[in-house]
């Protein structure tokens, strides 16, 4: 990294460690529409499974957790992750 970009970044930490983030943060609703087919198969429960892989870091101890909850559910721990997921977008959607 050059003097530069270290400098900016240094700059960039030091500003928000004096004026904080708070006041940046705005308050109201976001937009997100979804296709009409794709929400009418999403609320239908018709939609044909497309997964992606993702990859995302966890602590070892939530993967240990995930492991053992879906071992008491009796599903594979990554169902499981993709079950919790799904409610929480309908959630945040109010679908």
């Amino acid at each position: 990294m050059s003097k530069r970009a270290t400098r900016i970044k240094e700059n960039v930490a030091e500003y928000y460690e004096r004026h904080g983030v708070l006041g940046e943060l705005q308050d109201g609703t976001v937009e997100f529409a979804l296709d009409e087919e794709l929400r009418s198969q999403l609320l239908a429960g018709r939609r044909s499974r497309r997964l992606q892989n993702v990859s995302i870091k966890l602590d070892p101890a939530q993967i240990q957790a995930l492991r053992k909850i879906a071992t008491m559910k009796s599903i594979p721990y990554q169902t499981l992750i993709r079950q919790w997921l799904a409610e929480g977008i309908r959630k945040e959607l109010h679908l």
